[in-house]
């Protein structure tokens, strides 16, 4: 028997002996039956480090998120981890958030699992601290001394064991049950090569369903559409524009934007330039609603890019774009768009927002009727440009068109507002020499 005192958490091991003897008698000897007698010593161990000190915990990730869902852990029980590398990734409403380290250790424990949902200051994990790991070795000499003593008395337990049995009469088992257990393996292995072979021939094909959780983004995104749903009053107006001469602008220009400023030339930077000049004389699609009474009025665009990642949508924020050029907005977007795909993305580029271009032609869409971002009040739909037929100046001719549709909340936003806006966007998008110029 072992006796003295263990912590729970960082220890140091001293004063440490153990000394196994295996007592024989000539008598015993002859019977082969031996009796391990363990004398012991006590020792001691010493707490350097609090428990607080040992704890890993959420970390704090934005004034209105309070949990998450840990996706992953990075290291597991035993392994070594460096101050602030990355222990375990949580998934929030919006972003990824990682749990450094706050020291290096060996960790002791994980308390939590994969899956869970844990809020902010929640313990996840246990570390053993560096500096514990690294004196003298003596901890892990002890740890190895005792594992050791504890095996030597096994081995020692199990040779006699063996060794009694040896001395015992064996079990006789006579050829005629041999023959029958035989014969009956023999014929459970022909029936199970009969299934295997009339399964394999069967014609019918498997049909499976696979059960997958919802990301949290998608839960949450599912859970601010529902209530846009419900709290505003959806409505939906639609335009054509004739895009030939923004496509003729973007075709002389684009090798010397690119040569330049680094970025390419698409046509979002057009339409949120021509999005900002109709919100300056229609003031209510860049608005709010607060409290169910009062609007709020903007004098400043904050734009919401709609970007579709692989977990769900996400709408970085591009800020300020009133006092932008069209190169200026295009080389934002692209930035956020990166940011977005390679998960980086910050809680400031998803907060806020006041007015969202959903740009849906670059999966092919012809148009659809976007979804309010609450609490915005209104949000344009971009889709694919296609040549089509047109009447121009009494003649017909082939034109690249697109549809562009507002989503509005007709609580404060009336028809002929968003009428009046599409037209005003799409008169800058057919006519851009004021606005390109601007």
């Amino acid at each position: 028997m072992v006796r003295g005192t263990r912590l729970l958490h960082t220890t140091r091991l001293s004063n440490y002996s153990k000394t196994l003897c295996l007592a024989t008698s000539p008598k015993q000897a002859a019977n082969k039956i031996y009796h391990p007698t363990l004398f012991t010593r006590s020792f001691t161990v010493s707490c350097t480090r609090h428990e607080a000190d040992t704890v890993v915990r959420v970390p704090t990730m934005a004034e209105s998120i309070t949990e998450g869902t840990l996706t992953q852990f990075s290291k597991q029980v035993g392994d070594f981890i460096e101050q602030d590398e990355e222990l375990a990734t949580i998934e929030t409403d919006k972003i990824d958030v990682s749990v450094n380290a706050p020291y290096s250790g060996i960790i002791q424990e994980l308390l939590v699992a994969e899956g869970d949902t844990v809020t902010v200051d929640q313990a996840i994990a246990e570390l053993r601290p560096q500096e514990e790991h690294s004196v003298d070795g003596a901890g892990d000499s002890a740890s190895l001394a005792l594992n050791y003593t504890e095996s030597h008395i096994q081995e020692k337990c199990e040779s006699s064991a063996a060794s009694v049995t040896t001395e015992l009469p064996a079990t006789i088992t006579t050829n005629s049950n041999s023959k029958k257990v035989e014969n009956t393996t023999k014929q459970e292995s022909s029936h199970t090569n009969d299934s295997s072979s009339q399964a394999s021939q069967s014609p019918k094909q498997r049909r499976g369903e696979n059960r997958v959780k919802m990301t949290r983004i998608r839960q949450k995104t599912a859970q601010h559409l529902k209530e846009s749903q419900n709290t505003a009053a959806f409505l939906t107006t639609f335009n054509e524009v004739d895009m030939s001469k923004i496509i003729e602008f973007r075709k002389k220009n684009k090798d010397t934007v690119l040569e330049k400023y680094g970025v390419k030339l698409g046509f979002m930077g057009a339409m949120a330039k021509a999005s900002v000049l109709a919100l300056k004389e229609i003031p209510a699609v860049n608005a709010s609603v607060e409290n169910g009474d009062t609007i709020v009025y903007r004098d400043y665009v904050d734009l919401s890019v709609a970007a579709s990642i692989p977990k769900g949508l996400v709408t970085p924020v591009l800020r300020n774009i009133e006092s932008m050029t069209i190169v200026d907005i295009e080389k934002g977007i692209s930035e956020l768009v990166t940011k977005a795909r390679d998960g980086k993305l910050t809680m400031d580029d998803l907060m806020g927002g006041s007015f969202t271009i959903s740009n849906s032609g670059i999966w092919g869409s012809l148009f659809g009727t976007p979804i309010i971002n609450m609490p915005q009040t209104a949000v344009l739909g971009t889709y694919g440009i296609l040549d089509r037929p047109v009447a121009v100046n009494g003649q017909v001719e082939i034109r690249p068109m697109m549809y562009i549709a507002l989503t509005y909340d007709h609580r404060i936003i009336d028809g002929r507002e968003a009428v009046k806006f599409l037209n005003i966007v799409k008169d800058h998008l057919e006519q851009p020499e004021s606005m390109l110029l601007g």
